[in-house]
């Protein structure tokens, strides 16, 4: 009985251990099998998997970032991924807390997989919560994106992410990671990564980004689409108020603080960043067009041969654009525009003129040219070009009503809603006075602002320098330089303001030419500086016969103009068509001392490495004497002083409309620094001009209509005095305002050597206004 007793108890014994044998198989077989399987993973048996190459530089698109003279962000190229990358020490620490709080609480315990957080999703089948680390999710961005979406695909896909989550984590530091996440994520509305998140949804950088602000941006990492804060603003409440109490949860914030910011509403400063939006707008798209001539050029390619590509490699462009003068100048744009605008409007209802906008044009003439308008339009192109339609279904479109935006000044953000044909929609828009203005120092050739129009979406056509129009009397200091640098003339001596007739052929001009004044005065003589502060013609005609045409154009293009001018007589009158980029240079030249400097634009552009891949190399050259410069410069200061553009001096009566209440030619500028000037006309007030400048700074500005037949009646509103000068003064008082700029406001520099008479106290003492010296026997100067 005994020994059948101790039988059962060693069979009992011997079962058990089996049982003990097989746990220990499962169960190391089980370790085995993970370890395999992991293994297969990294092998590449599940799938590719990235090898330590792509780990060290995983492949991201990087957008090219424009970097102003000051270091702001002006914009950026991209086609899909607007994504700038930023460091760890860029991020504040409560950004880097919240997300810790409520991604990944044990970051700092685990080596990429939290074994804990992974058997509690699979006891509870994930609906305790997720139990991806932030390393995971770093992983799934980089090199899976959304995946597979059957079980099994999930089921590797998640084991190749636990690989590449423990690779990630032996090759880069925890700060790195969180900081890779950080630029990785696609925030929604081309908000690629934290920077271009913070910029776009609260206008700052990361590291300005407050507790509210970086709780929200963190609870969008949940579901960016869902939790869209422009269409789901509730949602993104609740869900940043889920970071915050995590936050508390975990002891990164108090209670009070908790509660206090959950009561808050999100607070957005929504800044688009796109093509078409933002500062700078027409000075990037000719950047664009630079740097795609630039990375085709042979010289300029990657170490490995291939060409750089603007809109993923993410290089990086300084460019000498201020961005505090750029917004200065886009600032004084709208807030003279829109005034002159409304006069514009005001004297063309229907019933003051039938063909608005046009002036002097008949029914088939205003046919004629808009028929040329359609044919140049983007609209014409792409039906004829891309879709092949014919011209009859063009022409019939063209005259079909269709939803559209229009611009406006007086619209939210510029813009209305209509419904109206895309003839009338271009007749609408030939409706509207455009702006260019340019600003530069003229010591260094860097341009400091750009303004090729005034809303880039609407109005696509540069006109600072793609643009060429008539200049005017904005043309006639090249005259005045001309004579002073051959013939040593003193601001200071005399012409008679009478008429001129310069014969036919004399200087390759057909026909006899003769000016007019346009104030009608032929009487009297005139100091030379007097002469050019009101801009009388028949003086400049005067020394256009001493000197002869072919030396002023040869002095022009010295100066920078780029077009062939043919050389007669009537060009010192400014009837050569010149953009403003060329004329900004041009008058840069006399505040420079007679050195002529290339305007420059990009100082270096960098790679995404920092290894710098141009640099530019000034381009200067000697055109005037220093005296001639300075004369002419002299010469330049009286029309601002008593001429043309001494509204720049003086608090000028406000004139009011009741229909639109806003100050059209009030001049309240009471600048009392020295400033040298040129106000410009053309015929029928088709384009006004402004030049301006003091000794570190030269802008000019210009006004007109798309077509020359789009003008304002009369010289009240049409002279460049009216419709120019005015952003040039506003531009200026904000850069004054600005100390940190340093505009400056001292007197040009004077010449060791001058040997010209440039004070004419003597000769405005006779006349006051310095309009005339009406003493008929007053000799003319002897050439």
């Amino acid at each position: 009985m005994a020994t059948k007793k101790k039988t059962t108890k060693k069979a009992a014994i011997l079962d058990f251990s089996k049982y003990i044998r097989w746990f220990w198989i499962v169960f190391l077989g089980g370790i085995f099998a993970v370890i395999f399987v992991f293994l297969l993973a990294s092998w590449g048996a599940l799938g590719e998997m990235p090898d330590h190459t792509a780990l060290e530089n995983p492949r991201t698109n990087l957008a090219t970032e424009i970097i102003s003279s000051d270091g702001k962000t002006l914009g950026k190229f991209y086609f899909n991924d607007n994504r700038t990358p930023v460091g760890y020490n860029e991020l504040p620490q409560h950004l880097v807390d919240a997300l810790i709080a409520t991604e990944d609480a044990r970051y700092y315990d685990h080596s990429g997989i939290d074994a804990r957080g992974t058997l509690r999703a699979i006891v509870k089948m994930g609906q305790g919560g997720g139990a991806s680390t932030i390393s995971q999710q770093l992983a799934k961005q980089l090199f899976h994106g959304e995946g597979s979406k059957n079980t099994t695909g999930r089921i590797a896909q998640k084991i190749k992410e636990w690989v590449i989550a423990i690779r990630l984590e032996r090759q880069y530091t925890k700060e790195e990671i969180i900081a890779q996440y950080f630029n990785i994520y696609d925030f929604g509305n081309n908000a690629d990564g934290i920077r271009s998140a913070s910029r776009i949804y609260f206008g700052k950088e990361p590291r300005d980004l407050d507790l509210k602000e970086s709780a929200m941006l963190v609870g969008m990492f949940k579901n960016s689409s869902l939790y869209n804060p422009r269409r789901n603003p509730e949602g993104v409440t609740n869900r940043r108020n889920v970071v915050l109490a995590q936050m508390y949860k975990y002891d990164y914030i108090t209670e009070v603080v908790k509660d206090s910011l959950q009561k808050t509403d999100l607070d957005l400063n929504y800044t688009p960043e796109s093509h078409r939006e933002g500062i700078a707008t027409y000075f990037r798209e000719y950047l664009r067009g630079f740097m795609k001539k630039w990375v085709n050029d042979d010289a300029n390619r990657k170490p490995n041969g291939e060409k750089y590509n603007i809109y993923k490699d993410g290089l990086k462009i300084y460019t000498t654009i201020d961005s505090r003068m750029q917004a200065y100048a886009e600032d004084a744009v709208t807030k003279h525009m829109p005034r002159l605008q409304a006069e514009f409007f005001h004297q063309n209802t229907p019933d003051r003129n039938p063909t608005a906008p046009f002036l002097e044009l008949d029914r088939k003439e205003i046919e004629s040219l808009m028929r040329r308008g359609m044919k140049r339009s983007e609209r014409w192109r792409k039906m004829k070009y891309d879709l092949k339609k014919s011209d009859e279904e063009i022409i019939e479109s063209f005259n079909k009503p269709i939803k559209m935006s229009i611009f406006s000044w007086t619209a939210e953000n510029n813009e209305i809603d209509t419904i109206m044909t895309p003839m009338d929609s271009m007749r609408y828009y030939k409706s509207f006075l455009r702006p260019a203005m340019m600003s530069m120092d003229p010591l260094t050739g860097h341009v400091k602002a750009w303004v090729g129009g005034m809303n880039y979406k609407h109005f696509q056509y540069d006109m600072v320098k793609q643009g060429k129009r008539q200049i005017g009397s904005t043309f006639k200091p090249f005259v005045y330089a001309t004579a002073i640098d051959q013939l040593h003339l003193s601001p200071c001596d005399t012409l008679p303001r009478s008429q001129i007739t310069i014969e036919a052929n004399k200087y390759g001009n057909p026909e006899p030419w003769s000016p007019r004044n346009d104030d009608g005065n032929y009487s009297g003589y005139m100091t030379l500086e007097s002469a050019l502060a009101s801009s009388v013609n028949t003086v400049t005609a005067r020394l256009m016969d001493r000197t002869g045409p072919q030396p002023v154009v040869d002095l022009a293009n010295k100066l920078g103009v780029e077009q062939d001018i043919l050389a007669v007589p009537s060009i010192a009158l400014g009837t050569p068509d010149i953009s403003v980029y060329e004329m900004v240079a041009a008058y840069s030249t006399f505040a420079n001392k007679g050195v002529y400097t290339r305007p420059v634009m990009i100082t270096s552009i960098e790679d995404k490495n920092g290894t710098i891949l141009y640099q530019f190399t000034p381009e200067t050259k000697d055109v005037l004497s220093e005296e001639a410069a300075y004369v002419t410069v002299k010469l330049m200061e009286g029309v601002t002083q008593y001429g043309s553009g001494a509204r720049l001096r003086t608090v000028g009566a406000d004139k009011y409309r009741a229909d639109y209440r806003e100050i059209i030619t009030g001049y309240p500028y009471q600048f009392k620094n020295p400033i040298a000037g040129k106000t410009g006309t053309t015929q029928n007030q088709s384009d006004g001009w402004f030049m301006g400048m003091v000794p570190n700074l030269v802008t000019g500005v210009w006004v007109g209509g798309e077509d020359r037949a789009t003008h304002f009646k009369s010289i009240t509103y049409g002279q460049g005095a009216a419709m120019a000068l005015p952003i040039w003064a506003n531009y200026m008082r904000s850069c004054y305002e600005n100390e940190e700029l340093n505009i400056s406001k001292e007197e040009f520099e004077v010449p060791e050597e001058l040997s010209i008479e440039v004070d004419c106290t003597k000769y405005l003492e006779d006349n006051k206004k310095g309009l005339e010296n009406d003493q008929g026997d007053e000799p003319e100067i002897d050439f």
